[in-house]
C-alpha cells in the first residue's frame, strides 16, 4: 500500500504539474496562519478574520452560518489547459515571476485565462481547485448582473426609479428614497464610514443588520453628507438594499434567481453558496459567496466575451458596458478623476471597479485580497484569492493591492500593452 499511494501521488503531481496546478515551495507566513494545525477554520463566524483561522475560514465559511445553495450547470463550461506561462512582472524596480508572487504575497490561488484556456494555476496554503473560496466584496458585482437581468426581463423598470419602488418597506428612508443607479455607483450621498475598524459605521450597520435584520439597518441611516449621484463614497450598505430591491423585484430569494440566470448560464462547474443574515435570512448581497477558483474564471470569462458564454447571452453587452465602461460613467466616476483614499488610480462603475489604461479593463475585488481581473479586448481574466494581512490589503506594508496589479499589468504585457 505505501508503494501505490507514493506512486499515485506522483502520478497525480505530473498532471497537475501539466495543466499547470503548481503548489508554491513556501508561501508567506504559514506558520502564523496555522499550518501546523492544518489551517483550521474558525470555531464561529465571528472568529474567522483571525490571522490563524483566516486560511481555513475563508475556504470554509458556509460551514459556519446559515447559507443558501446554487447548483451548477448541467454541463459545465469547459477550461481547457494550454502551455503554462509562469509570468513576469516589474514591481519596486526588480523583475520577477508569479512563482515569486506567489511565495512573497499571501495569495490562496492565483488562477488566469487566455481566450478561455487557463495558462496558470497556482495553489498556496494547501488549498485545492475543489475548495469553495470566500468572495467578500466580490460578490457586489454578481448581484448588481443579478439587478442587469432583472432590468433586461422588465422586472425592474429602470435604474432611475427609488430602491422603495420595489422594496416598499424602505419607503420614508435614506437609503429606500435613493435611485438604484446611485446606489450601484456608491453615490447614495450617506454620511457613511468604511474604513473596516471595530467601531466604523460599517461595523455599526453590519451589527443591526444580524441582530434586527436589514430593514431596521436602512432605517439606521438617516444623514446625507452630499446630494446622490455626485459623489462616490463606498459603503457596503448600499448593496445590502440592492439585495433588496433585487428579491422585491423578482418575488425570489437571490440565490435561486441569480443561481438560474447567471451562476447555472456561465456554466459553473460546483455548487456555489452565499451567507445568510441570521435575523432575516436575507443573502449576504455586499459579500460572503463561496465559489471554486474556477468558477470564478467562468464568471470572468462571461465578463471579457461580453456576457456571451458558448455563443449565448448571460447578460447583454450594452448593460455590461454601463457596468464597465469609464465613458458610461459620469466624470466624476472616471479613473484618473475620481478621489477615493487620496488617490484618483480607480474609477467605479455599476459595483465594479474600473482600471486605468489604453482599454478597458476592469476588477470585482473583496477585502484582505480577493480580486477578479478583466481585460475583454486580450480576453484576458486573472482570478486572485487571499488571505492579506489586513482588509485593505495595503495598510500593513505588505503592498498586496499594488503588487497583486502589477502582476496583472504583467500579464497583459504577455499578449498586448496596457
Amino acid at each position: 500500500m505505501p508503494k501505490f499511494s507514493a506512486s499515485l501521488s506522483i502520478t497525480l503531481a505530473l498532471l497537475l504539474l501539466q495543466v499547470g496546478v503548481r503548489p508554491s515551495v513556501a508561501a508567506p507566513d504559514e506558520d502564523i496562519l496555522g499550518k501546523a494545525e492544518g489551517y483550521p477554520a474558525a470555531p464561529t463566524i465571528g472568529q474567522s478574520r483571525q490571522e490563524r483561522f483566516r486560511v481555513g475560514s475563508f475556504s470554509a465559511l458556509d460551514t459556519l452560518g446559515p447559507s443558501c445553495t446554487l447548483a451548477p450547470a448541467p454541463v459545465a463550461q469547459a477550461l481547457p489547459p494550454e502551455t503554462p506561462i509562469n509570468f513576469s512582472y516589474r514591481f519596486r524596480g526588480e523583475t520577477l515571476t508569479l512563482d515569486d508572487y506567489m511565495n512573497r504575497q499571501r495569495a490562496t490561488a492565483v488562477l488566469v485565462l487566455h481566450d478561455g484556456k487557463i495558462v496558470a494555476e497556482r495553489y498556496n496554503y494547501d488549498r485545492t481547485p475543489e475548495m469553495r473560496m470566500l468572495s467578500h466584496s466580490m460578490a457586489k458585482t454578481i448581484t448588481a448582473l443579478g439587478l442587469v437581468k432583472a432590468l433586461e426581463e422588465g422586472l425592474i423598470h429602470s435604474f432611475d426609479d427609488t430602491a422603495a419602488t420595489y422594496a416598499p418597506e424602505l419607503k420614508n428612508t435614506l437609503y429606500g428614497e435613493t435611485k438604484i443607479v446611485n446606489l450601484m455607483r456608491m453615490a447614495s450621498g450617506a454620511k457613511y464610514s468604511e474604513d473596516y475598524t471595530p467601531d466604523d459605521d460599517r461595523a455599526k450597520y453590519n451589527r443591526i443588520t444580524r441582530r434586527e435584520g436589514n430593514i431596521a439597518a436602512a432605517k439606521s441611516i438617516t444623514e446625507r453628507a452630499d446630494p446622490e449621484g455626485e459623489r462616490f463614497n463606498y459603503a457596503g450598505a448600499q448593496t445590502q438594499i440592492l439585495g433588496l430591491v433585487l428579491r422585491a423585484a423578482t418575488q425570489r430569494a437571490m440565490c435561486d434567481y441569480i443561481d438560474q440566470k447567471i451562476w447555472q448560464p456561465i456554466g459553473a462547474e460546483a455548487v456555489a453558496t452565499w451567507m445568510l443574515n441570521p435575523a432575516d435570512k436575507s443573502e449576504v448581497a455586499q459579500g460572503d459567496f463561496n465559489a471554486t477558483v474556477r468558477d470564478y474564471a467562468r464568471l470572468g470569462l462571461m465578463l471579457a466575451n461580453d456576457g456571451l458564454v458558448s455563443g449565448h447571452s448571460v447578460v447583454s453587452a450594452e448593460h455590461l458596458l454601463d457596468m464597465t465602461d469609464a465613458s458610461h460613467q459620469p466624470p466624476a466616476f472616471r479613473p484618473g478623476q475620481m478621489l477615493w483614499h487620496n488617490s484618483t488610480y480607480h474609477g467605479y462603475g455599476l459595483q465594479v471597479w474600473l482600471l486605468p489604461g489604453s482599454h478597458r479593463h476592469f476588477v470585482l475585488q473583496g477585502i484582505y485580497g480577493q480580486a477578479i481581473y478583466v481585460d475583454p479586448a486580450l480576453k484576458l481574466v486573472m482570478v486572485h484569492t487571499a488571505v492579506a494581512r489586513d482588509a485593505a490589503g495595503d495598510g500593513s506594508g505588505a503592498h498586496l493591492g499594488a503588487e497583486r496589479d502589477a502582476l496583472f499589468r504583467g500579464i497583459v504585457a504577455q499578449y498586448g500593452s496596457w
